[in-house]
Formats: C-alpha cells, sequence, structure tokens
C-alpha cells in the first residue's frame, strides 16, 4: 500500500476555531443586525483567506510534510528489509526440509522457533516506530496550529479586522477582501526569523538499518499530514 497517495488528512478542528475567532463568529455576524439596527453588518471588516494556498505555501506546513515523509521512508525501509530477512530465513528452512537436512526433529523446532521469534520481533520493532512517528505527528501538528492561531490573532487585531473567514466556508466572497498572500508572507517572515525549520525527527533505533519487515507482518504504516486540511 502506498500510503503517500493515501494518507491520512489531519482534522486540525483548532484552526478552524482560530480562524472564526479572531474576533467573532459567522453566526454572531448574522446576529449583529439585530442588536445594532441593520448597520453593524455593512460596517464590519471582513476578510477571507485561501487554507489550501497557506498549507501549500507556509514554510512550516511544507517543511513538516517533509520531515513526515522522511519518516514514512524509514518505516518503509525497515518494513522491507525486516521482511525479507524473514523470507530468506523462511525459504532456507524450506529448503532444508525438503532436502531431509534436518536430522533431528529438534534441530527443526529450533529453527522454527526462531523464524516466529524473528516475525514477533519485527512486528514488535515496527509498532514502536510506529508509534514514534506517529507521536512526531501529532507534535508537528500542534507546533502547525499554534503557529497559525497566534499569527491569525495577532494579525487581525492589528489590521483592525471583525473576522477573518475561511474561504472554503464561504457561498461568495468578492476577491477583494483576500488576505492569503498578506497571510502566508507574515507567517514565512515570522517563521524564518526565528529559525526557519522544524526539529530535525528522531533517528530510528540502529537495527533498522539493518533489519525490516515481512508482507504479512501486522504493524501497519503511520499516518502523515501530506497536505495537511484546514476545511475540518
Amino acid at each position: 500500500m502506498n500510503f503517500i497517495k493515501h494518507y491520512t488528512k489531519l482534522a486540525l478542528l483548532a484552526a478552524v476555531m482560530m480562524l472564526a475567532a479572531t474576533s467573532c463568529n459567522e453566526k454572531q455576524a448574522a446576529e449583529a443586525p439585530k442588536s445594532t439596527g441593520g448597520t453593524a453588518l455593512e460596517n464590519l471588516k471582513i476578510r477571507y483567506i485561501d487554507e489550501d494556498s497557506i498549507m501549500a505555501n507556509y514554510n512550516l506546513a511544507k517543511d513538516i510534510n517533509e520531515a513526515m515523509l522522511r519518516r514514512q521512508n524509514q518505516f518503509d525501509a525497515a518494513q522491507k528489509q525486516r521482511g525479507n530477512e524473514i523470507s530468506k530465513f523462511g525459504n532456507a528452512m524450506q529448503q532444508k526440509y525438503q532436502n531431509n537436512q534436518y536430522l533431528t526433529e529438534e534441530a527443526f523446532n529450533a529453527d522454527q522457533a526462531k523464524l516466529q521469534k524473528m516475525q514477533a520481533d519485527a512486528e514488535n520493532y515496527l509498532a514502536n516506530l510506529q508509534q514514534s512517528i506517529q507521536n512526531e505527528l501529532n507534535q508537528s501538528q500542534i507546533q502547525l496550529l499554534d503557529s497559525i492561531d497566534n499569527f491569525m490573532k495577532d494579525y487581525a487585531k492589528k489590521k483592525g479586522f471583525d473576522m477573518v473567514l475561511r474561504k472554503s466556508a464561504t457561498l461568495y466572497i468578492d476577491e477583494k477582501f483576500d488576505v492569503t498572500k498578506e497571510v502566508v508572507e507574515g507567517l514565512n517572515k515570522r517563521y524564518n526569523k526565528v529559525g526557519g525549520s522544524t526539529a530535525a525527527p528522531a533517528k530510528a533505533p540502529e537495527s533498522a538499518k539493518t533489519t525490516t519487515a515481512a508482507p504479512t507482518l501486522k504493524a501497519e504504516k503511520p499516518a502523515t499530514p501530506g497536505q495537511v486540511d484546514l476545511k475540518k
């Protein structure tokens, strides 16, 4: 399974809240005219962003995606290598059995026990590696969310905007209210100012460099951010 093509989209629900919480949400905007004589809505300063464009162009999001793809490749390599080793040993056992090279039942049972241990060890290793990658993914998600959340709150306040909407959440909105480019530039400027890169992902144990997993292994591949989705 090529899980690059079937990556799990991250539901950054807090990012949705962040975009709506810059001042007030759509419901409050709809109720505003009722309490202000119908003129408040016309006076609201509303802007919108294209979330897909932000996630495609924000350097932090791109760095996270690249880091997680590297970790995915590491997992794939480990799984393939261990699988090859298990298959090689299993084939050797089959060949010895067919050629009557097992002189005693104890010798056969010893190799069978070794094969089972190889399988169990590989499954445990891949499960631990998977959990490690998932933990990194979760931390990266939080980092990305906090970065966008903090920036949008400051940005909206400085610009005096009453709300910043997501383009996908609107049926129609004039392009003149699009501030996506400005937001991306601001995010990247701040990100580069503090370093311009995410923390390097933790390396897999040394055993990953010399061993991997058979096709029958149960450990599933970890999810990666792919193109992070802010629409949910």
